[in-house]
């Protein structure tokens, strides 16, 4: 791992750019399946990484294929269940096989699987520009390291680089610069609360709107807690600002307010919470151009309800090295690849209209966990939301509430 750029070769079959979830579980498959694969990020690794680190049943999915969710386990924080909060803090308790593990080593544990399968790692090395041919193909790119720089030629390139935009809009594929949200997380330990808490907690209330608070456990007393805050219209525009919302959050939720009273913070003063942007909704960029597919955060792959996004970043990786696979020429990989993503879209659409609809009519919310907590039917719907097996396409408009509220069809 963390070779450096006078190692870098004159070619290879594919050149992935970004090694988090979606970029090395791209470049395992395609090393498996014996392509000559070159993964680079800018960052050398084990690298930090802004998250609220919750793994929810599609990454747990994504993680068996990869062949490490046993070794993600081992480690991580198995949760059984994710406990939603209504605005006038109702609670309920939704059953599923969820867990946590800081990004810093589950993204190290993928990489590593990557290289381990075949895939050769490049890092810290940046992606400038992508090269093209006479007919406008991308055949490989320019990277560099420092004031160095060098070309790599290749078959494909798979931009897996992310919510920040820059990779996209040198290659011509970003359509909005602008994020769909931005988050901040930090790292508190607190041996008072590992008791209190010990399932995924994301939290909603008018005073977070148009956003949300978390706490997940960790592991032993540690606990990531953070906010996310949903850009406004026009993007970029939003009333509250992280500070203000993470103040907010500890002014509406106690358990958040106790953590950070009684616990101790991972980092400097100045340094223990970070920010990050957000792209969420299969939105932002285009998926396709001759010889380039786009996966991961760079592609929206974060859903806009909750931030969670790591599983179907993985899924797009996935998805991006079978159409590559299984095409015998460009446009019908791209072809492939696009309709594979785009199959996704109607999960990311009832997210972003129940985060929307939060956002308009929070009562909605408090009415789906009073009736929840009156029906196991209600609950296992809610599960099968989480687990992918159950799609309500009205999950939180009013009529909607109403419906599930009183059975109706």
């Amino acid at each position: 791992m963390n070779l450096g750029l006078e190692l870098l070769p004159a070619r290879c079959e594919v050149l992935v750019v970004g090694a988090g979830p979606a970029g090395s579980a791209a470049a395992q498959v395609l090393a498996r399946a014996g392509r000559d694969v070159v993964l680079i990020d800018q960052q050398a690794f084990p690298r930090d990484k802004v998250c609220g680190d919750g793994l929810i049943p599609d990454a747990l999915r994504a993680l068996a294929r990869l062949g490490v969710l046993e070794q993600v386990m081992a480690e991580a924080q198995a949760s059984t269940a994710l406990a939603c909060v209504a605005p006038r803090g109702g609670r309920i308790d939704v059953p599923a096989a969820l867990a946590v593990l800081p990004r810093k080593r589950l993204d190290e544990i993928v990489c590593r699987a990557a290289v381990a399968a075949g895939a050769r790692m490049f890092a810290p090395l940046q992606f400038a520009a992508p090269l093209r041919d006479a007919g406008g193909r991308c055949i490989g790119a320019t990277v560099k390291q420092g004031g160095a720089q060098r070309e790599i030629r290749a078959g494909w390139v798979v931009l897996a680089t992310g919510a920040q935009p820059q990779a996209t809009i040198a290659a011509g594929l970003c359509e909005r610069r602008a994020p769909s949200g931005i988050a901040m997380r930090g790292y508190i330990r607190s041996p008072a609360m590992a008791a209190r808490i010990t399932r995924l907690e994301v939290v909603w209330h008018r005073r977070l709107a148009p956003g949300y608070g978390w706490i997940f456990p960790c592991g032993g007393d540690l606990f990531n807690i953070g906010v996310g805050v949903a850009q406004g219209d026009p993007p970029g525009a939003s009333h509250l600002n992280l500070h203000t919302a993470f103040a907010a959050f500890q002014d509406v939720y106690a358990p958040a307010r106790q953590l950070v009273a009684d616990g101790q913070w991972l980092g400097d003063a100045g340094e223990a919470m970070k920010g990050a942007p957000l792209r969420c909704s299969l939105e932002g960029a285009r998926l396709e151009a001759p010889g380039l597919l786009v996966a991961g955060e760079a592609a929206g792959s974060t859903y806009a309800l909750t931030g969670e996004g790591i599983g179907k970043a993985m899924e797009t990786g996935l998805h991006a090295a079978e159409a590559i696979l299984a095409a015998n020429d460009d446009a019908t990989a791209r072809a492939d690849y696009a309709a594979r993503v785009r199959a996704l879209k109607p999960r990311f659409d009832m997210y972003a209209q129940a985060h929307a609809a939060l956002n308009a009519h929070p009562w909605t919310l408090d009415l789906l966990v009073w009736s929840a907590k009156r029906s196991p039917r209600r609950v296992h719907r809610l599960t099968g939301v989480l687990e992918e097996t159950y799609l309500p396409v009205d999950a939180v408009t009013a009529r909607g509430v109403l419906r599930r509220l009183f059975d109706w069809r």
